[in-house]
């Protein structure tokens, strides 16, 4: 057995990943249903290791401590991208959203209820297997679940991890494929608007008046590493203290009794410094390199979430469970072409945002931004896709979802 402290885990991680990129580079079918390269190979790595534990071998023993800074860091790039003057562009969008996700998550827990009861289990066992572990993640499964075996459902975080996992690699594989589909089949109407020259935007390289050099390299090149390094560092510098002060208002939600993802308060620090950012200037941020800093740390952590992946656990799943996984996954695919896809617009936009919508209903929202990424690298911006999608994913719906499991929980005990 290859044991891996935290560096080598990432490096083998990375490995994984440039794998998966090269799979969806040479299978054409990977490519063209957009599924994203970290799923991809962190899933190779699974089976393989999946196989390997069939024939009584255990190959690799990883350490994942920097998977959870790693999603931080992610979803505190998302937080710089909550500016107030974008939200006065998409606020109806996004109470459409939220509101089309709210309702979904009492859809879910119900198809988890219907599902059990003829197999003769719990209605919390549905429940469980519904909002609380798909559109809640692992995190919230795992939160809930000493509530759901009080209520009378046994090994409750063990089922809630399994769900957890099972959600994300179904909102993997199915949420770009879904979006490709509306997006093909209703051209011109979903065709990406193109860019106007010279207007920036967070997804397309920008030109600057540097660009054409002017000195011999050796001349120059002292300049040019002072220029280079310090608004890198200051932005690095951002993020870190994002997720730093972060840390202390996510303990004092904790303190209030709310139990929400480690992220979010460093989302909301985040949020905070870029809106302050545009009225004053002060940093000097770059959301495009906020932006690729973000892809990278999102691309490692889903990698090391999935290679790390217990598939036998999934494979000894009890029939109900893998039932209600099925249902859940075909109804989440028919919501979102419709009604998701035509009240958020029918255009590329809300196609995108249909492929979002799959991601963090079913897994989380590392899941609907991975499946997102992909879908632009292919087909061009989708910017309110990209502010839509997280505000709802990530700030909203945790909220709600956390009220509908308690209901749900007062109901059915």
């Amino acid at each position: 057995m290859f044991e891996f402290d935290l560096i080598h885990t990432l490096a083998f991680g990375g490995v994984a990943l440039l794998l998966g990129y090269a799979l969806c580079h040479f299978i054409p079918i990977l490519g063209r249903y957009n599924l994203p390269a970290p799923v991809v190979g962190g899933l190779v790595v699974a089976l393989v290791i999946l196989i390997a534990r069939n024939q009584g071998i255990t190959l690799f023993k990883f350490d994942t401590t920097l998977q959870s800074p790693l999603m931080i860091a992610f979803f505190t790039t998302i937080g710089f991208g909550a500016s107030l003057s974008l939200l006065r562009v998409g606020g109806p969008q996004v109470a459409r959203f939220f509101l089309i996700a709210s309702i979904y998550a009492v859809i879910q827990n119900l198809i988890g209820i219907l599902v059990a009861l003829p197999f003769g289990l719990h209605p919390l066992f549905g429940v469980l297997a519904g909002s609380v572990t798909l559109t809640g993640g692992p995190a919230t499964g795992l939160a809930f679940a000493p509530l759901f075996e009080e209520a009378g459902v046994p090994a409750a975080s063990s089922i809630a991890i399994a769900v957890a996992m099972g959600g994300i690699v179904l909102g993997g594989i199915i949420g770009g494929p879904v979006s490709t589909f509306l997006i093909e089949r209703n051209r011109p109407r979903t065709t990406p608007p193109r860019e106007v020259k010279g207007e920036r935007t967070e997804f397309a390289p920008v030109a600057t008046d540097n660009d054409t050099p002017v000195a011999p390299l050796a001349s120059v090149i002292e300049e040019d590493e002072e220029a280079s390094v310090l608004p890198i560092l200051k932005n690095l510098v951002a993020i870190l203290v994002a997720m730093w002060a972060g840390a202390w208002v996510s303990e004092g939600f904790s303190g209030l009794g709310l139990t929400l993802p480690a992220y979010i308060g460093a989302m909301i620090v985040a949020a905070v410094i870029r809106n302050v950012d545009d009225a004053t200037g002060w940093f000097g941020l770059s959301i495009r390199f906020i932006n690729q800093f973000g892809a990278v740390a999102l691309s490692l952590f889903l990698v090391l979430a999935l290679m790390t992946l217990k598939l036998w656990e999934l494979a000894s799943l009890a029939a109900p469970l893998i039932t209600i996984l099925i249902a859940q996954m075909v109804c989440v695919a028919l919501i979102a072409a419709w009604p998701v896809f035509p009240l958020m617009g029918r255009d590329y936009e809300s196609a995108v945002m249909s492929g979002g919508f799959i991601g963090f209903m079913l897994g989380t929202a590392a899941n609907a931004m991975a499946v997102m990424r992909t879908l632009v690298e292919r087909y061009g911006p989708a910017p309110k896709a990209f502010f839509v999608a997280p505000m709802v994913g990530v700030f909203f719906i945790d909220f709600t979802n956390a009220l509908i499991i308690t209901v749900f929980l007062n109901l059915l005990t």
